[in-house]
């Protein structure tokens, strides 16, 4: 089924969730926690990934101010102070002048958001520079701590990066279609597509050395064409085609690519596709495989803060919750875990605390092991879709999950060298 959503200003947003709406906020401290929540509201990238994102910021953070999430984090707000949350559109020309305003004039605590590679490329280094605590909750690239912050001491990102997806993808590639002798790859020309495609050839060579690339399009991001791209995959005729497109670029190439015969050529992995399965239903090729960047979407385990965020995310706005939905979702408990740890509401108190943290969400546990403390890894699922005529619904099946350690780098190597060197330290199940 499709989301059904109205848009929201941020100030409604803010005045549903606020201070005025909670139960027990006569148990609150006076001063609220602000928090500047940035997703995307307009484009190509929010109906399947901003709104989402958008929603589970909102149920979440109205849960914890009333204490009504399932423990560990049933407790009244942020150490007793109520979120007050400040919504902002990622789709802006001046990312780093909107962050500096929420910094500068709105004055918030934390700033929690970003979907983008090239939006967090651009605000990594001005959240050291301003000194403000932010969490990236959904990019990707490994650059944003392998290269731009490698000391960070206010920046975190509450999620694996990419390497895990490419990693993971290749893996289930091998595991499901071990006679694979070539691949091919679309994806967005930004660091994003770049490091996908990267990790995910680079996977495949060193698991298997006679796979040869066959053909490697990159597009301009946000396209919305893909003609000569397909048409070179076609012609060029691998067994699998790799692409790590979201949002409404990933719509616009399934529905592209599946008219022309390119899924019925090649088997499709799409790393970051479980958001599609609601929007577009049979018009995804059965057989594609499907990720979701974690245990998240169809991949959530059964566990009672997964079946409380997925109920309540459900009832109120009448879809099941998408992998963004999830990471945003990740990234607000990051905040709130922390401070329960650190018994505090101070904005160095909480990220002290969230450094190194191991906490629970509704993908699971996450563990802020990697870049000192500052990067999440986890683990990471991948299936094949099926749609089921019957009942409307699409679905995964023939599902396998990789363990953090067999999909994320160790400490202290970058993402290239550990593929290149051969996965050393990886353990996989």
């Amino acid at each position: 089924m499709k989301t059904q959503v109205k848009m929201m200003s941020s100030a409604a947003l803010s005045a549903l969730i606020g201070l005025g709406s909670v139960t027990g906020a006569a148990q609150a401290q006076e001063d609220p926690f602000k928090i500047g929540v940035v997703t995307f509201l307009s484009g190509g990238a929010a109906g399947p990934f901003g709104i989402p994102a958008r929603n589970a910021a909102e149920i979440v953070i109205e849960a914890i101010n009333a204490g009504s999430l399932p423990a560990p984090y049933n407790s009244v707000g942020i150490a007793g102070a109520l979120i007050e949350p400040i919504v902002i559109d990622e789709n802006s020309k001046q990312k780093v002048a909107d962050f500096q305003k929420l910094v500068d004039k709105d004055a918030v605590d934390a700033v929690i958001g970003y979907a983008s590679s090239g939006s967090c490329k651009a605000v990594a280094p001005e959240a050291e520079k301003l000194k403000q605590f932010t969490i990236f909750a959904i990019c990707g690239t490994p650059q944003i701590f392998e290269e731009i912050v490698t000391e960070p001491e206010y920046l975190f990102r509450s999620m694996s990066h990419a390497t895990m997806d490419n990693v993971g993808a290749a893996r289930y590639v091998l595991d499901i279609q071990p006679d694979l002798n070539s691949i091919g790859g679309i994806n967005q020309n930004y660091a994003w597509g770049q490091d996908s495609w990267r990790d995910f050839s680079n996977t495949i060579a060193a698991l298997k050395t006679s796979v040869t690339v066959e053909s490697e399009q990159f597009p301009k991001i946000f396209a919305g064409q893909y003609g000569s791209e397909i048409s070179a995959l076609l012609n060029a005729k691998p067994d699998v085609v790799h692409s790590s497109f979201w949002g409404g670029d990933l719509e616009a190439m399934v529905i592209q690519g599946s008219g022309r015969g390119l899924f019925d050529r090649s088997t499709m992995v799409l790393t970051s596709s479980d958001t599609a399965i609601p929007r577009l239903g049979a018009q995804i090729p059965n057989g594609t495989i499907i990720g979701a960047r974690g245990f998240n979407g169809p991949y959530a385990p059964d566990t009672e803060m997964a079946n409380w965020f997925e109920k309540a995310y459900f009832d109120r706005f009448g879809a099941m919750p998408v992998s963004p939905a999830y990471q945003m979702a990740q990234a607000i408990l990051a905040v709130k875990a922390a401070s329960d740890k650190a018994g505090s509401s101070d904005a160095d108190d909480i990220r002290g605390a969230l450094a190194g943290l191991t906490f629970t969400s509704a993908a699971g546990d996450v563990d802020m092991s990697l870049s000192g403390g500052h990067q999440a890894a986890t683990g990471i699922a991948y299936g094949t879709y099926e749609f089921d005529a019957s009942t409307g619904q699409g679905n995964v099946i023939n599902v396998r999950s990789y363990s953090a350690s067999c999909v994320n780098p160790p400490v202290g190597v970058s993402s290239a060298d550990w593929i290149e060197g051969g996965f050393e330290g990886a353990v996989c199940d």
